[in-house]
């Protein structure tokens, strides 16, 4: 089976996890503080703050910069849930702009026409690692006095207009095991705002910079040392690991393009694309993917329900049509691109493509 996803994990992160455990530091210590100034340097950032996932990330991001009850945060509604849920978290309410239909981003041409005298902020996703149209987003929150907040919890390493993704606004990462990087769980919060960093760490740590002494209200979001050894480790790979990525989608992009009913993902001018999923535009979508199930290909939809048609939100009396969006969502296909792929893993799944779209 070629699997969808593939952490790759060596005795090097053994190592490590093993040096942590014979320490006797395995909670938040000296590692999480390595690995946050490693992170820092790797995105051009100021400050990182460690967290326990990347949906923590982007909460406590949203409440560093005191966003809350009565605030509007216009986002993505094609993305993993978490992204609006972090907003909800607050007691914000996410506002959704529909996307672009060629690297499924935010539309910056849609965000204008979100504002109103409640929004706070945008939260662009770089999603499947693609960065979103940075250079507009911020000219619209510059001329709107607005807060940006960036998922990038599929994009370790992306840049756009040669700045890495995380370093625009005020960045959110994950660390998930099928993410470009991995500590098993976790993400990480970057900014170049000294008090947004310092707020950061307060809330993670239950609102305390020191011990037993709490000045806000706060949680326990904290990463491990056990983690942050990972961390260390991965991101040290991360560069040979977005390398191979990008060779392998030049290769499926190569054996693809003439397919008639797949659209291969593209990369615009002045970004990276680091591709944590190789999302194409499949025409009989459902039947692809079951094809290449039974030739053994993983596959996966990223995503099946846009945000503001899942049940939660049809509660919450989300009623926009944003058909983009809907569009996209019976189309798009995720399959392997993942470094651990040999080349005749990707020649396989390249000829598995073309033989359903003879055959069908």
């Amino acid at each position: 089976m070629i699997p969808i996803a593939k952490p790759l994990l060596g005795k090097e992160e053994i190592d490590a996890v093993t040096e942590v455990l014979s320490s006797g530091m395995i909670a938040q210590g000296p590692k999480v503080e390595e690995f946050e100034l490693a992170f820092s340097e790797y995105t051009g950032c100021e400050y990182a703050a460690a967290v326990n996932s990347g949906t923590a990330a982007l909460h406590i991001a949203l409440l560093a910069h005191g966003i809350g009850k009565g605030d509007e945060v216009i986002t993505s509604p094609f993305s993993f849930i978490a992204t609006a849920n972090s907003i909800l978290y607050t007691g914000a309410k996410p506002v959704f702009a529909d996307i672009e239909s060629d690297t499924y981003n935010i539309d910056p041409d849609r965000i204008q026409e979100k504002i109103t005298p409640k929004t706070r902020a945008i939260m662009p996703v770089h999603l499947y690692g693609h960065p979103a149209g940075m250079k507009a987003i911020m000219e619209i929150a510059d001329d709107n006095n607005l807060i940006v907040i960036e998922d990038a919890c599929q994009s370790h390493g992306a840049e756009c207009l040669g700045k890495k993704v995380g370093s625009f606004g005020t960045g959110a990462f994950s660390f998930y095991p099928t993410k470009n990087m991995t500590t098993s769980e976790g993400g990480m919060l970057t900014t170049d705002d000294k008090e947004i960093a310092e707020k950061a760490k307060m809330i993670r740590a239950h609102g305390s910079k020191v011990r037993y002494l709490h000045e806000m209200l706060g949680f326990n979001l904290r990463m491990t040392d056990i983690a942050a050894a990972i961390g260390l480790v991965q991101l040290g790979k991360l560069d040979g690991f977005t390398s191979a990525r990008q060779k392998n989608a030049e290769i499926l992009s190569a054996g693809l393009k003439e397919v008639n009913g797949i659209v291969p993902p593209i990369t615009k001018t002045d970004c990276t694309h680091v591709f944590h999923q190789y999302t194409v535009r499949a025409e009989k979508r459902d039947q692809l993917a079951s094809f290449l199930k039974e030739k053994e290909i993983g596959t996966g939809i990223h995503y099946p329900i846009p945000i503001h048609k899942q049940p939660v939100y049809r509660e919450l009396e989300y009623r926009d049509s944003l058909p983009v969006s809907e569009k996209a969502a019976q189309e798009v296909l995720s399959i392997p691109v993942h470094p651990s792929l040999s080349r005749t893993d990707l020649q396989e799944i390249v000829e598995a493509t073309k033989e359903f779209y003879v055959k069908n």
